[in-house]
């Protein structure tokens, strides 16, 4: 430890740390915009500089290593100017809509702007003739609103290691962008949408379908359904102000209703029925000397880079639908039936933590005799804009239930939401496949937390399965590198796009704080640990479903309606 002198008091530092994380571990804020924890300092907005008390010079903190006995002072009239004009030229081109933004009032350089008491524009500068980028069925990009911080950019490479965007151009013509300033679709983009959740500005959101779901609920001659993700209860809360980790579930259920959605159901319910098809083709390759490692299908975003930058993995996959696209097949054929409505005027709704969820309602393979599975697409932001929209008070709600047949879930199925919940659920159920009985014990401790790969080696009934859990799409590149090298061997690999999985999905609440995301997962735990029902194969509508309509896993209904196959891309040149 050094001690150092910040604005007149002592305080204490580890060595080898910056200035930001000193301040940051002191409890002592400075603003920043291009920050990243975890990531190399880039030290490009400035906004964090402190000044040196011994010789009156400016340091960005976020790249300046502290030092024995230095002194700073982080509010100086100095510090706190310079902040100040970097806001106003940041502003000198941006956009006047702050009205029509769907940041508005959840903005950081709007933030910075109120803290530094900006209220009129000092420099003056030609707008940005720059057009909306609305080519990506996920993400629009408004490069008029970009302000150069450069976090989309590292995010998708650094971590995602998708790099679809980059700084093209020079000087005051720079700008980010896909290669050659074409468009999203046209890129390597998987839609994970990570970069618009570190986006500062609106210049990168989610594509709205909250018109659409609205105009649905308006139309008299449609059932309007909604199913809702295993990360969304958990989730919701924040954007009205509630801490993390609380799961609403209940109260989420009853705000739906009063929407107006006819039937509100439970992507865990699916969950469950993706681990009854995921068991199964995992003890049938297994057994019968299938394509291994299997790797999960559960992440859209996951499946193109696969299919993208991994076509010689596509066999490795499982051939299941995610969750999403279970229940929308299984809503416009088992549901529509019991209910003797034509699948066609089922409107389909579904609540997902994803941006690529939206992408994925829209490939072709989800679509069955012009009847797309799922119509409209929402993310956990959206929902709590849908929930403001009709005025609903979350906090004077009673909660209520989900629909049956598709409200049931085990506490196997909520897990889905948290990186290694999927591999631990489907474990669960592979062990009963294979002996018969439970596991001694549901939980698997290996598979759980948010390290961005963890490896677990199980014993069943004589056989010996290597198991790995994988988050972020760049700790996906790095196993696979490692199985194409030989340098590793699993049966079974868990890929989840965003990093910790989905409670940190590109469309959930935006938090700079990771112990949001850790009370997220915790809130996950405490489900499983409270729930009587802890099994995939014991949820008795699950056992139903395969009684009455597809009658085993892997049948031949089954197939057709809860599997899907993927296909190389090429990217365009």
């Amino acid at each position: 430890m050094m001690n150092i002198e910040v604005n007149g008091k002592k305080v204490q530092a580890a060595d080898g740390v910056t200035i930001l994380e000193a301040l940051n571990n002191a409890g002592i804020k400075v603003p920043t915009l291009c920050h990243m924890k975890g990531l190399p300092p880039s030290g490009a907005c400035r906004i964090c500089v402190v000044e040196n008390a011994e010789n009156g010079v400016l340091m960005p903190s976020c790249s300046f290593p502290a030092w024995e006995g230095m002194k700073i002072l982080t509010h100086s009239p100095k510090a706190l100017a310079a902040r100040k004009t970097i806001v106003e030229l940041l502003l000198a081109n941006h956009p006047d809509d702050c009205l029509y933004c769907d940041r508005n009032n959840n903005c950081e350089l709007q933030d910075l702007a109120v803290e530094f008491g900006v209220r009129k524009r000092k420099f003056s500068a030609a707008k940005n003739n720059y057009h909306i980028d609305s080519s990506s069925p996920a993400i629009l990009r408004d490069p008029a609103k970009c302000i150069l911080c450069g976090k989309c950019v590292r995010v998708c490479e650094e971590v995602q290691a998708v790099s679809a965007i980059d700084f093209v151009r020079r000087g005051s013509r720079a700008m980010i962008s896909p290669a050659f300033c074409e468009s999203l679709n046209t890129s390597s983009c998987v839609n994970c949408g990570q970069c618009v959740a570190v986006c500062p500005t609106g210049a990168l959101v989610e594509r709205s379908s909250i018109a659409d779901v609205i105009n649905a609920l308006n139309d008299p001659e449609k059932i309007v359904v909604i199913q809702h993700a295993p990360a969304v209860s958990v989730s919701l809360a924040e954007e009205f102000g509630i801490d993390a980790g609380q799961d609403i579930n209940g109260i989420m259920v009853a705000a739906l209703r009063k929407i107006g959605f006819d039937k509100v159901f439970d992507t865990s319910f699916t969950a469950d029925l993706t681990i009854m098809e995921e068991a199964n083709e995992l003890v049938e390759r297994i057994k019968n000397g299938g394509k291994l490692p299997m790797i999960t299908s559960c992440s859209p975003a996951w499946i193109k880079f696969a299919e993208t930058f991994y076509p010689e993995f596509i066999e490795n996959l499982s051939s299941c639908r995610s969750p999403q696209q279970m229940m929308g097949a299984v809503i416009k054929s088992y549901f529509a039936q019991k209910q003797n409505v034509d699948p066609s005027k089922i409107y389909s709704v579904s609540v997902m933590p994803c941006t690529a969820k939206k992408f994925e309602a829209e490939r072709p393979e989800m679509i069955r005799h012009g009847v797309a599975d799922i119509d409209a697409v929402l993310t956990t932001r959206e929902l709590a804009k849908l929930i403001v929209r009709y005025g609903i008070d979350l906090r004077n709600l009673a909660p209520e239930e989900a629909d049956t047949p598709f409200g049931t879930r085990s506490s196997a199925g909520k897990l889905f939401a948290g990186s290694g919940g999927v591999m631990e659920a489907a474990v669960r159920t592979a062990f009963f496949m294979l002996t018969g009985k439970n596991p001694e014990s549901p939980v698997i401790s290996g598979f759980r937390g948010l390290d961005g790969v963890k490896e677990v080696t199980l014993s069943v009934s004589g056989l010996t399965i290597k198991a790995a859990v994988v988050s972020s799409l760049g700790n996906a590149k790095k196993i696979l590198e490692a199985v194409k090298k030989g340098e590793a061997q699993y049966h079974f690999i868990e890929v989840m796009s965003c990093p910790g999985g989905c409670i940190n999905g590109g469309g959930q609440p935006r938090s700079v704080d990771r112990q949001n995301v850790i009370k997220r997962l915790k809130a996950l735990y405490a489900i499983d640990e409270e729930s009587e029902l802890k099994y995939s194969h014991e949820n008795p509508d699950i056992v139903r479903l395969y009684n009455e309509f597809f009658k085993k896993p892997g049948s031949h209904l089954a197939h057709e309606l809860l599997h899907t196959h993927y296909t190389k891309r090429e990217l365009l040149k």
